[in-house]
């Protein structure tokens, strides 16, 4: 948009704005709305539905000498067109006059509306977007309230059709607005779906196998202006204005999209107040109007019929229910009896109240906390992040991107999506990774390494920056110093790395070198410059934050000699069933869970959590954004939110904690100086945002919700506020990797098999299958073929797993989904082989 100021005046009423703005946002400034169905904001305009139409003059200039013409009074004489123009491709000039309510415009609409409804069901009682649509506001506001066609002319066309599992299209709802289909081309970069036929006839089919092969495929159905699209979890599900609405934050990945959970009590659930829907709530410095899938259809876990509602104990070798007095004696008595041999392990699921009361219990009784993560990173993250202006969105021509050993389409769809449209605005990035990935096609490098050699090709690249002799062994090629020359010019440099391929100190070595990028460029503390790690989890960056650091190696050990252990939001045993031959016997181990792991079924006390849809609290973005969530509905039984289940032990244990979310936050905010003066109110503090999305009219941003409950606030790096950053480099570990086998490296799949995706019906079809992905010529070497079963043969077990090829995938190397069954965190050597026949008798 330029900085050029134009005026014009829309309806009797003068404004300033920026020159080349469309008159439809013009006027949307003022406050006037002009309808519209297929024009988006976040959208290229293509005036397909004409329901914008509206009068322009522009003022009459003489032939002759090109000035414009005035009247008698000194004003402007203007000419206004033969006919109407489409307010939602036409970009306005300096002077113009534009009128909106005109009759002439209000005829042009009137027509528009008469037309569309020739070939509408008008089943608005019935429908799901009945009280939410924008073609039935504009039918009663627009429309003529008569039609010259007759009901049995209209089109009937099939009702339900599956695009896929998740989203359905009811055929003759469907305006041919086609917001649907150039969001998924323009916006989501997956083509999947689109027009087919012509005329009344055209219709929204699938491209891919399987159906609407999207992870963004749900953000249709909130941009659709009828009830076309729906998805399979809310179809039929509720009327709009029967629902409450909860501002909430996504927990699934780092990015911490802004949602809103609309709610409602049922019959079906006994009475109870459940979540049926998930739709985004507007911010345009983290999530825009956009979510993903997981963080849309992922919540039914919160209310499902694995969760855990009342405490446990074990009597007699047995888990069973009991009161809370009788679990919280249980376990103060004992965690305190452990003394130094206490250890805590807690997941970055929990909220930062969580996990700043569950360092201080643990501490305070004399024991250690640990988080459970396998990527280090996060106090480099602390000390040179993006800072207090902290917005992906402001990146674009001129600046420098780097993307190291990260899959985001599958770590953080999100931040994929964004660094997309970065690049589509000129950002210059490079992506470094030892395979192909969906961010690869935006890139203006491809760095390719070996996976073992990533912490080297990362030093290289440091090396082509600023030379240095330590570092001369690592030599970049052509590719590494155009990328050098590429983050030294630019205005703003950001460095997301990930964990693909890297061991816990592979990660830090990446995330260190990360930190010599930033600052031999001259980058570390300017506004939007700074590192991001992708943790594989919501809230790890605010573990790392309250001082609940990973360190795998310490917690093994401190494991193998502990007399007690506190378990919070974290499953270690079944992620690694090894580690339960580690435990000493007789260790007393305690849980605070959803739902029954293999962790809590070997546990002596087992105690109910909240999810985050019935709980307040906060988390911490990998932008170290800090961000509030609200409750939406009751708790489920006896559940208690961990932050309170730990203030409850430290009671009994004389360890005082806050028992309110607030009180921790507040508790937070004094003990670390990084959140001095955050609270529940500045959290909840908004700003006019565009564009203007979640009004009344419901026709730009479409069913994403207004922001009204708090935008977070970007937590300043150390490097922003003048500290000096020292960093010391360092060396790859030779020694990965090595010996015989296959590498067996560990992947994140966007749809995992962990605690909160499961038991997910909706999800099942796309849950991570428990396989391993080879190149075929690998797979051959092992006399292993697609789609038969293998044995992977790791530490003494064998693991049966379905064999899958692809040709992008490097030699030598087999990729593992996390959380599927094979115990691996980071990369492993393993041997290979086919399924033994069965034994016949």
């Amino acid at each position: 948009m330029s900085d050029v100021l134009v005026r014009v005046t829309i309806d009797g009423r003068e404004i300033s704005v920026p020159k080349g703005i469309l008159i439809v946002d013009a006027a949307k400034k003022l406050g006037i709305d002009i309808p519209v169905f297929c024009y988006h904001p976040k959208m290229k305009p293509v005036g397909m539905c004409r329901m914008c139409l509206v009068e322009v003059g522009r003022p009459q200039r003489d032939r002759a000498t090109g000035q414009v013409v005035r009247n008698e009074n000194g004003q402007p004489v203007m000419q206004f067109a033969g006919k109407l123009e489409t307010a939602c491709t036409t970009p306005v000039e300096d002077g113009w006059e534009i009128r909106v309510d005109s009759p002439l415009a209000r005829e042009g609409r009137q027509q528009v509306v008469e037309f569309l409804l020739t070939s509408h069901p008008l089943d608005c009682p019935v429908c799901d977007k009945g009280g939410e649509c924008p073609l039935q506001n504009q039918t009663m506001s627009q429309g003529a309230g008569t039609s010259r066609f007759h009901f049995d002319d209209k089109q009937h066309l099939a009702k339900k059709v599956p695009l896929g599992e998740l989203i359905f299209l009811d055929r003759e709802r469907c305006i041919q607005c086609a917001r649907c289909v150039r969001f998924q081309e323009e916006i989501a970069g997956d083509p999947v779906i689109g027009f087919f036929d012509r005329g009344r006839k055209l219709e929204i089919v699938t491209f891919s196998e399987p159906g609407f092969d999207s992870v963004f495929s749900g953000n249709t159905t909130d941009i659709c202006p009828v009830g076309a699209l729906t998805t399979a979890d809310f179809r039929f599900g509720a009327r709009p204005w029967e629902m409450n609405n909860a501002p909430s934050i996504c927990p699934h990945c780092p990015v911490g999209c802004n949602l809103t959970l609309n709610t409602r009590r049922e019959a079906k659930s006994n009475g109870r107040e459940v979540v049926k829907r998930v739709l985004p709530r507007q911010n345009e410095a983290v999530n825009e109007l956009w979510i993903c899938d997981k963080g849309r259809f992922g919540h039914h876990y919160a209310s499902g019929p694995e969760r855990l509602t009342r405490p446990m104990v074990r009597r007699d070798g047995v888990l069973v229910e009991s009161s809370w007095d009788e679990a919280l004696s249980r376990a103060s008595d004992g965690l305190q009896a452990a003394h130094a041999s206490l250890v805590g392990i807690a997941g970055g699921r929990a909220s930062n109240e969580d996990l700043f009361n569950f360092r201080r219990l643990v501490e305070g009784l004399g024991g250690t906390p640990f988080l459970q993560s396998s990527m280090s990173g996060g106090e480099w993250v602390q000390k040179v992040g993006l800072g207090s202006s902290a917005n992906l969105g402001h990146l674009g021509k001129g600046d420098a991107i780097l993307v190291a050993a990260s899959d985001l389409h599958q770590e953080a769809p999100l931040w994929w999506l964004r660094l997309k449209h970065a690049a589509e605005r000129g950002a210059t990035l490079t992506v470094l990774n030892a395979r192909p990935t969906r961010l690869d096609a935006y890139a203006t490098h491809v760095l390719r390494c070996a996976y073992g050699d990533t912490e080297a090709a990362m030093l290289g690249l440091v090396n082509a920056v600023r030379a240095r002799p330590e570092l001369a062994k690592y030599p970049a090629d052509a590719g590494v110093r155009a990328s050098a020359a590429a983050v030294t010019s630019a205005d703003r440099l950001v460095i997301l790395f990930g964990q693909d391929g890297l061991d816990f100190g592979g990660t830090e070595a990446m995330a260190r070198a990360g930190v010599s990028l930033l600052t031999a460029t001259g980058h570390a503390g300017k506004p939007d410059c700074g590192l991001v790690a992708v943790w594989p989890q919501g809230n790890v960056q605010g573990a790392w934050d309250v001082g609940v650091w990973p360190d795998p190696d310490r917690a093994r050990e401190a494991l193998s000699m502990a007399k007690s252990i506190l378990i919070m939001a974290a499953d270690p045993l079944g992620d690694d069933p090894a580690l339960a031959e580690t435990l000493p016997a007789g260790s007393f181990l305690v849980v605070q869970e959803l739902s029954m792991t293999e962790t809590a079924q070997r546990a002596d006390v087992v105690f109910p959590a909240q999810s985050f849809v019935e709980r307040e609290g906060s988390f911490t973005s990998g932008e170290r954004r800090v961000q509030r969530f609200y409750p939406a509905i009751r708790p489920l039984g006896d559940t208690l939110p961990d932050f309170e289940i730990l203030a409850r032990i430290g009671r009994r244990s004389g360890v005082v904690l806050a028992d309110t979310a607030s009180e921790a936050l507040q508790a937070m905010a004094a003990d670390l100086p990084d959140y001095a003066g955050i609270s529940y109110q500045t959290l909840a503090q908004v700003e006019p945002q565009w564009p203007l999305a979640g009004g009344d009219d419901l026709y730009l941003g479409g069913t994403a919700y207004k922001n009204l409950q708090g935008l977070g606030i970007p937590l300043p790096s150390a490097a922003e506020r003048g500290e000096p950053i020292a960093v010391n480099l360092m060396e790859p570990e030779t020694a990965r990797g090595r010996g015989t086998g296959v590498l067996l490296v560990p992947v994140t799949r966007l749809y995992d098999r962990g605690v909160t995706l499961r038991h997910s019906k909706l999800l099942a079809q796309r849950l991570a299958e428990r396989e391993i992905i080879l190149n075929p010529e690998e797979a051959h070497r092992h006399s292993l073929s697609a789609g038969e079963p293998a044995q992977v043969h790791l530490d003494g077990r064998a693991h049966s797993v379905t064999v899958r090829t692809d040709a992008a995938i490097p030699a030598g190397v087999a990729l593992v989904p996390r959380s599927v069954g094979v115990p691996i965190e980071e990369p492993t050597r393993a041997e290979l082989c086919r399924m033994p026949e069965p034994v016949t008798p």
